[in-house]
C-alpha cells in the first residue's frame, strides 16, 4: 500500500459564484475509511454539473439562462438550494466527477488486492433505500469532494476495474456524459428503425447518445452549430441540423421525412417545443438538462392528443456505470477528447468549456 502525503494539490471551490471562487491550492490527502478506496487521479472530466454548482444555477431563486453567469454567477441565488438536488453543500468543496487513476490504498473491509487496480469512478453514489430520493443518494463532487486533486476517495463499490488501452484523459470523458446519455436514452427504450433527434449533439452528452442510440439500431439526427456537422456525421448521425435554423421543426420533420420517433434534449429553452411538436403519435421525449433555458412555453394538447410520454433523465439506476466501463472495454463506444488542461488552469478549461467550441470532452490532469 503507498504511503500517502499528508497534502496533496486541489482545485478548491470556495463558494457560489465566478471563476474567483476557484482556488489552486494545499488541502488534506484524504484517508480511506471502511469500505473505502483512496486513488491516485491520472485525470478528471469537466462536465455542465461543475458550472452549474459553481453558480448556484440550480437554485430556484435564479431566472437567467445558464450562459448569462457561467463565469461570473448569478446575483439571484439561495445557497440553500444552490445544488442538483435542491439542496446546499460545504465549502470548500473539491468538484470533479469524473475521475480515473489507479488504487493506492484501501479502508477495512476492502480487498488489499485492490490497491495497483486502474479504475474509473461511478459518480452516483445510490443508497441502498429509495435511492431516486436526493437526500438519500449524493453525487461525486457535489455531496462530498470529487477528483479535481491528486488524490481522492470513494466507496470501493463506486470504484469500477477498466481493462483498456485508452489513456487516463480518454477515459475520463465518459463517466459522466455516457452514465447521463445511457439513462437519457434507457428512459425512451428506442427499437432498432426508429428515428431520434438529438440537441446539443456536439456536446459530451449529445455525442455520447448518438453512439448509445447507433449501437441501438436507430437512425440519429443531430441538433448542433454547422461547424461540427462533418464531425457528428462520422461519428454516426445520419443528418445534421444548424441548431440556428429558424424553424427547427420543419428542418427535424424534413431530415426524417417525417415526425420522428424520439427527441432526447440538453438545450431546452426555445428548441422545446420545436422538438415536441415534431414527434409522431406516441412519440418519446426524454430531456437531462437545459442549458440553453429552463424556462419553455408548453401547449399541452401536443402531449395530450398525441399520447406522448416526457421524462426527465439524472439519477442514473444502479448498473449503468458498469455499462458504460463494458462498452468501453469491448471497443463499442469512442472517446471524444476534445482538450486538456493542467489542473491548475481549471478557470481556462472552464472558459473553454462554456464557450461550447469544443466536440466532445474537457478534461484536466493533475
Amino acid at each position: 500500500m503507498t504511503t500517502l502525503p499528508d497534502k496533496m494539490k486541489a482545485m478548491l471551490l470556495m463558494g457560489h459564484g465566478g471563476l474567483d471562487q476557484l482556488v489552486y491550492a494545499d488541502a488534506d490527502t484524504p484517508r480511506p475509511k471502511e469500505g473505502e478506496v483512496v486513488i491516485k487521479v491520472g485525470a478528471c472530466g469537466l462536465n455542465n454539473t461543475d458550472i452549474n454548482t459553481r453558480t448556484a444555477w440550480y437554485s430556484k431563486a435564479n431566472n437567467e439562462a445558464l450562459g448569462d453567469g457561467a463565469e461570473s454567477g448569478f446575483d439571484s441565488i439561495d445557497d440553500a438550494d444552490g445544488t442538483w438536488g435542491a439542496g446546499a453543500i460545504r465549502f470548500p468543496l473539491i468538484q470533479g466527477a469524473d475521475a480515473v487513476g489507479v488504487i493506492v490504498a484501501v479502508g477495512a473491509g476492502v480487498d488489499p488486492a485492490r490497491v495497483g487496480e486502474r479504475v474509473m469512478v461511478d459518480p452516483w453514489l445510490l443508497s441502498h433505500g429509495d435511492w431516486l430520493n436526493p437526500e438519500n443518494s449524493g453525487y461525486f463532487g457535489s455531496e462530498l469532494d470529487g477528483g479535481f486533486a491528486e488524490y481522492t476517495k470513494v466507496r470501493s463499490s463506486n470504484a469500477i476495474r477498466v481493462q483498456s488501452d485508452l489513456s487516463d484523459a480518454e477515459l475520463a470523458t465518459f463517466a459522466c456524459a455516457y452514465t447521463t446519455a445511457e439513462n437519457l436514452v434507457q428512459r425512451t427504450l428506442p427499437r432498432p428503425g426508429e428515428t431520434v433527434v438529438i440537441t446539443g449533439a456536439s456536446g459530451g452528452v449529445g455525442s455520447a447518445a448518438i453512439q448509445l442510440c447507433r449501437l441501438r439500431g436507430c437512425r440519429v439526427i443531430a441538433v448542433a452549430s454547422e461547424s461540427k456537422a462533418s464531425l457528428l456525421l462520422e461519428l454516426g448521425a445520419s443528418r445534421v441540423i444548424d441548431r440556428n435554423t429558424e424553424d427547427l421543426e420543419g428542418a427535424i420533420r424534413e431530415a426524417a421525412a417525417g415526425p420522428v420517433d424520439i427527441a432526447l434534449d440538453v438545450v431546452g429553452g426555445k428548441s422545446f417545443m420545436p422538438l415536441i411538436n415534431a414527434l409522431r403519435q406516441g412519440g418519446r421525449y426524454s430531456t437531462s438538462g437545459c442549458i440553453g433555458g429552463q424556462f419553455a412555453q408548453f401547449d399541452l394538447r401536443q402531449l395530450v392528443y398525441k399520447d406522448l410520454q416526457l421524462t426527465g433523465a439524472t439519477i442514473c439506476p444502479a448498473g449503468t456505470m458498469q455499462r458504460v466501463v463494458s462498452m468501453i472495454e469491448t471497443g463499442a463506444l469512442k472517446p471524444l477528447l476534445a482538450a486538456t488542461y493542467p489542473l491548475a488552469d481549471m478557470a481556462q478549461a472552464q472558459e473553454a468549456f462554456i464557450a461550447k467550441q469544443h466536440f466532445g470532452n474537457i478534461v484536466v490532469t493533475p
